[in-house]
Formats: C-alpha cells, sequence, structure tokens
C-alpha cells in the first residue's frame, strides 16, 4: 500500500514523527472551508510516485488567491500514470537545511537496507551523496547504522538526522513498512527537525494488525481504491489500462502477468490485472459477481477471458458459479472465452458447453477465440455507429 503523502505524514504524525502543519483539499471550493495552517504555504499534488516537483506539481503560494490557482491547476492532471485528485497545503519552510533518511526492504536477505544524506532534495536518491548499508531488522541495529552513516555530517545536521533515524526506523519496523523514506528532512538552525515529505509503502498482508492503518484505509478507501477491494473481497484487482477491450477473470498473480504480457505481445489491451486465489472460487458466486461487475466499468472491454489453473477448486463447482455469477452480473454483455486446466475440466466443458461458453484449454487457442470475438465485436460496433 503506497500512501499518499498526506496520508503518510499523518500517520507519522500520531507515530511522533514532526511534520509539517498541513490539510487537505479535494476541490477548489473545499479551500473555503478547509483549515489553513499558517502561510506562506506550498500546494503538493497528491500520487503515489516521485518527481512531482519536476512536474510542477509542487509550487510555492504567498496568498489565498495562489491557493485556488494551484489547486485548480493541479486537479485532474495525470502524473506517471496517476490522476490528481487532491492537494495537500502545508506551511512553507523556505531557511531549514535538507537532509535524507530512508529505509527499504532488502528481499533478497530480509535485512533493512538504510540510506542517508547530509544533503537532501530533488533526485538525491540517485547522487553520490547517499550512504548505504544493510542492517538487521532490530530498532539498535537501524539506530547504530543511521548513526554511523551521519557521522561524517556537520554536528547540527549529524544529530538531526540520527534522532529522526532513529525514530523512523522505529516506524518501519512496527508498522510493517517495505518502504520509509523521508526527502526532504528540514534540519533547523536550532538543531530541530521535521519531515518535509514522506514516502511510505507498507505491507499489504500486515493490514490486518495495524490498527491505525486500516481505519485510515476505511476512511479514505476512495484514494486506496484497489487495497480496499483486496481488503473486502480477498483478490487483488487492479485496472492496468482504462481503454482495455479484454476484461480478465484469472487466478495466480504470476500467470496473471505472464498472461498479460502475452496478450500485450499479441496486440491485445488487457483492461485488469486480477488475482483471485481458487480456495476463493468454491461455494459462493459473490466474489465472482463483483469481480464481472469490476470489468464491467470498462468504457472499452468487448470480451472478457477466463483463466483457471483449478488446484483445491473442482473445475465443475467453478464452471457452477460461474454461470451464477453471469447471471447476477446483467451489465456486462460482452463474449465470455474460458481457458480452464485442472481437475473437472470434462464437467466443466459439459456445462460451460450447455450455456454456449467455449472452453478451450490451449492459450493460443483461446487468444484466437479472443481475437476473433473482439473483431465481431468491433465490426458490430462499426455497423451501429454507421
Amino acid at each position: 500500500m503506497y500512501l499518499l503523502e498526506h496520508d503518510a505524514k499523518t500517520l507519522l504524525a500520531a507515530w511522533g514523527i514532526a511534520v509539517p502543519a498541513g490539510c487537505l483539499v479535494e476541490s477548489v471550493d473545499a479551500l473555503d472551508e478547509a483549515a489553513l495552517p499558517p502561510g506562506p504555504w506550498v500546494v503538493k499534488a497528491q500520487v503515489p510516485a516521485g518527481g512531482r516537483g519536476k512536474a510542477g506539481l509542487v509550487r510555492a503560494a504567498e496568498a489565498r488567491a495562489d491557493l485556488r490557482s494551484l489547486v485548480a491547476a493541479m486537479l485532474g492532471q495525470a502524473h506517471r500514470g496517476h490522476t490528481v485528485r487532491s492537494c495537500r497545503i502545508e506551511s512553507r519552510r523556505d531557511s531549514a537545511h535538507e537532509a535524507y533518511v530512508g529505509f527499504m526492504l532488502a528481499p533478497e536477505s530480509g535485512e533493512v537496507r538504510i540510506l542517508v544524506a547530509a544533503s537532501g532534495g530533488m533526485d538525491v536518491e540517485a547522487s553520490a551523496a547517499v550512504r548505504s548499508k544493510l542492517a538487521a531488522p532490530q530498532s539498535q541495529a537501524l539506530a547504530a547504522a543511521v548513526g554511523e552513516l551521519a557521522a561524517s555530517a556537520p554536528p547540527r545536521v549529524r544529530e538531526a538526522i540520527t534522532q529522526a533515524g532513529a525514530q523512523l526506523g522505529e516506524v518501519f519496523l512496527r508498522r510493517d513498512a517495505v518502504l520509509v523514506e523521508v526527502n526532504p528532512l528540514f534540519v533547523s538552525a536550532d538543531g530541530g527537525w521535521l519531515a518535509g515529505d514522506a514516502k511510505m509503502v507498507l505491507d499489504d498482508n500486515a493490514l490486518g494488525r495495524q490498527q491505525e492503518v486500516s481505519t485510515l484505509l476505511a476512511a479514505r478507501s476512495h484514494a486506496y481504491a484497489e487495497t480496499w477491494l483486496k481488503t473486502q473481497h480477498g483478490c487483488d484487482y487492479v485496472v492496468v489500462d482504462a481503454d482495455g477491450e479484454l476484461g480478465l477473470l484469472t487466478t495466480g498473480a504470476g500467470l496473471s502477468m505472464m498472461l498479460i504480457d502475452e496478450l500485450r505481445a499479441a496486440g491485445i489491451r488487457p483492461y485488469n490485472f486480477l488475482d483471485v486465489r481458487t480456495g476463493g472460487l468454491r461455494g459462493d458466486a459473490s466474489r465472482l459477481v463483483a469481480v464481472l461487475n469490476w470489468i464491467a466499468e470498462g468504457r472499452k472491454v468487448r470480451c472478457v477471458l477466463v483463466n483457471v489453473f483449478a488446484g483445491i477448486t473442482h473445475l465443475g463447482e467453478f464452471a457452477r458459479l460461474l454461470l451464477q455469477a453471469l447471471g447476477q452480473a446483467p451489465v456486462l454483455k460482452v463474449p465470455v472465452i474460458t481457458r480452464l486446466v485442472g481437475n473437472g475440466l470434462d464437467e466443466a466443458r459439459a456445462l460451460l458447453g450447455e450455456a454456449g461458453i467455449v472452453v478451450e484449454p490451449d492459450l493460443d487457442k483461446a487468444l484466437a477465440l479472443v481475437r476473433a470475438a473482439l473483431s465481431k465485436q468491433h465490426d458490430t460496433t462499426q455497423v451501429r455507429q454507421r
């Protein structure tokens, strides 16, 4: 779960990390009632991606009129595949020194990589100024590593980095983070410090034991639609191409990603990624109904490909549930191609065949059926437009 900066700072503040005062607005009109912090301000577009400064999505504001024009200009903009739907407005810091502290999981070893720079700012992560080392995932080990990496910094900066690093390392461990990064870390003349920007990525699988994060997710579900769907329905669903023409009902994360690559290589634009565990396809059609309704939101979806490798699920049972789901999701009126492999294939073929749905275990042949269905739908659409 890649937190938007505003939400990351909200949580960091609740966990004792100093951050600049700020508020969130999701429309220009919301400025009229927003509890603005003291000015002058900085307006920061909220998207889960870096590079906002270079894209003009972090701007200074001196007067309230500037806030309105900047928020209006940022909302609706696209940045690295994400649409700006909100802006954080916070008190500006102009005279502070900027440093950098980061923690990220090193999956190959299970250790934590610590990154420190005495001077932060734009693109610092890629600069030679950053020093790094691996440490065991323990509070004392992380704090010691930060102190070692900051040892050559000026005394005031070194002390701030060491203090901030110890607290951020504790957050990283206690909150099941994959990444915690503060850039810049504002260091004032008296040695005080603030998290001027914050990037935080949390482990989705640990949300069940992170009550504060779960509460934030429930309150801000519209900002984290994919993570919210996963917590509510137990599956991973991501729209990968809003103009995609093929909806996917698939199992297995790796297999689903490979399928998307195969489709794109074949010139077919998939609409979504989906990983429904086969154990979640038993006994109840509600999850399939939800998935089909999500796919139906694709404005250009003209076909659905079902790709299921059955392990603990019997394909005969899955076929019955799929037919129920198709009956309960009437909005989705497009051809359905099924590629099924596993236990109970013959029964599934018979059940789906009675409903006019072709079952093809071979992927190449299934893709040929998809192409034919898309071509037919395209021709039909052209006839209607004439």
